[in-house]
């Protein structure tokens, strides 16, 4: 009787172990709610999500020091400048009297995150993963004035 108590412990631990891990989620959590958006010339409605510390306005407003609208639709508001699928990528220059720091903002311009991560939910787009000043690990203060 024994015997047969530890090999349906065993089986059923298998069973466990067996299931592949994170399927109860199939994505990661983040906060789908638009802090702003913007249309590009090409009429693209881009948002501006809050996202998380990985993605959206969560990440790069603490990490990279971008906290206003502004700055991520200046940029938006020109055409794309590199395309790779779902991926845009935009350039801008924020321009403070003499000073210029130029401006990349990255856009996943589909449902889902190209890791499938994140999904922003049927009909909806990512919209931008991150924003940065380019050859910087912080943008200056000013570009927030």
């Amino acid at each position: 009787m024994k015997m047969i108590k530890k090999m349906v412990a065993a089986a059923a631990g298998a069973c466990l172990v067996a299931a592949p891990a994170g399927e109860a989620s199939a994505t990661a959590y983040w906060n789908k709610g638009v802090k702003c958006e913007q249309t590009d010339p090409e009429r693209r409605v881009v948002p501006t999500r809050y996202g998380n510390a990985d993605l959206g306005w969560n990440h790069f407003s603490g990490k990279h020091n971008i906290k206003k609208c502004r700055v991520i639709n200046a940029a938006l508001a020109g055409k794309v400048d590199k395309k790779n699928g779902g991926r845009l990528e935009y350039y801008g220059v924020a321009r403070n009297q003499t000073k210029l720091v130029n401006i990349v903002v990255i856009v996943q311009y589909a449902r889902r995150t190209a890791d499938g991560e994140y999904d922003a939910g049927k009909g909806k787009k990512i919209g931008v993963i991150t924003a940065y000043c380019k050859g910087m690990n912080k943008c200056p203060n000013w570009i927030n004035e």
